[in-house]
């Protein structure tokens, strides 16, 4: 369903929230987005995304909208899609010139929506990135992060800043080149990489999370590293084909031992324990390089299929009050 479509003009501004189990926050998010609308120039107008959240961040958002004085848009998909798959929902259905993205959670500054825009706006760069500096969140977050996003930059993206990347910006042109990729089980900020474009980063210092429970946990966290590193790199494959060798110089050494401990009178008869070895040795290493073949034929395959990489349920317009 939608409300009738507001007949102001439209801000230059657009910034993206992907929403899910926010909301115990809503009140301090529809805050920031209001002094948003007063720090830029211009306005902004606001797409959130509800990526089939189980709370009630979609009923309090479409309650709390009308009475805001910024221009939005209230977008529910059908199912969780992942953060990924709502901003890509939000920039398809935003009508600014310039598009900046803002975690629900409140973890990054309000200035930095700012810069990025600033940026953007002076034709300073196509794609702005935020770059973690630091961040305040408990050890054992910032171990598995600093471990996720090095692997990330040693075997996906070299130039991926080594605090990793949650947020960005980027301009119409750039928007309409992303929004091009349709294959599912990538990774939006390999995308933005792999683009080009002028880039630049801006660097932040990462706040504490306003959330309970974030829903981007150790498992969501590893299904993405594989994504990135099945959609942007053949490293898997070269590592197969380097086991596969070194397979093939074990099996060589064995079977000259074999051969001599035979001929020497070492062996009286094979046992079962060195052909034993030798098959689950290689039956192991077969099975590795199925898996990983197969994981490249698997993505290929969702690739053909050319479903949605979301479904928007329901959308809703709000001129703001201002």
């Amino acid at each position: 369903m939608s409300s009738t479509p507001a007949t102001a003009s439209k801000p230059e501004c657009t910034v993206i929230v992907p929403v899910y189990r926010n909301a115990g926050h809503v009140p301090a998010l529809l805050e920031r987005l209001a002094e948003l609308n007063e720090s830029v120039v211009g306005g902004i107008e606001a797409v959130l995304v509800v990526d089939g959240s189980p709370d009630d961040s979609h009923a309090r958002l479409l309650a709390a909208l009308p009475d805001q004085p910024f221009q939005s848009q209230l977008l529910s998909l059908s199912r969780n899609f992942g953060s990924f798959a709502a901003i890509r929902a939000g920039l398809e259905s935003a009508s600014g010139q310039y598009f900046a993205v803002m975690a629900a959670d409140l973890q990054e500054p309000a200035g930095l929506v700012i810069d990025m825009l600033a940026a953007l706006r002076e034709d300073r760069a196509d794609v702005v990135v935020g770059t973690r500096t630091s961040r305040r969140d408990p050890l054992t977050s910032r171990l598995a992060a600093r471990v996720f996003w090095s692997l990330n930059r040693r075997l996906v993206e070299d130039e991926m800043p080594s605090g990793g990347v949650d947020v960005f910006g980027c301009n119409l042109a750039f928007r309409e080149h992303l929004l091009k990729f349709s294959e599912t089980h990538s990774s939006l900020i390999g995308q933005l990489f792999w683009l080009g474009f002028r880039r630049l980063e801006i660097p932040y210092d990462r706040q504490a999370s306003l959330a309970d429970n974030s829903g981007w946990s150790l498992g969501a966290k590893f299904k993405y590293f594989l994504d990135s590193l099945f959609a942007f790199t053949d490293i898997p494959i070269r590592v197969f084909i380097i086991l596969g060798l070194l397979g093939l110089l074990i099996s060589l050494v064995l079977l000259a031992v074999i051969v001599t401990a035979r001929l020497t009178g070492a062996i009286d008869v094979p046992g079962y324990a060195a052909t034993a070895t030798i098959i689950v040795f290689f039956s192991g290493l077969n099975l590795f390089g199925l898996g990983v073949i197969g994981s490249y034929v698997w993505r290929a395959y969702e690739n053909t299929k050319q479903r949605p990489l979301a479904v928007v349920m329901s959308r809703q317009q709000f001129p703001g009050d201002a």
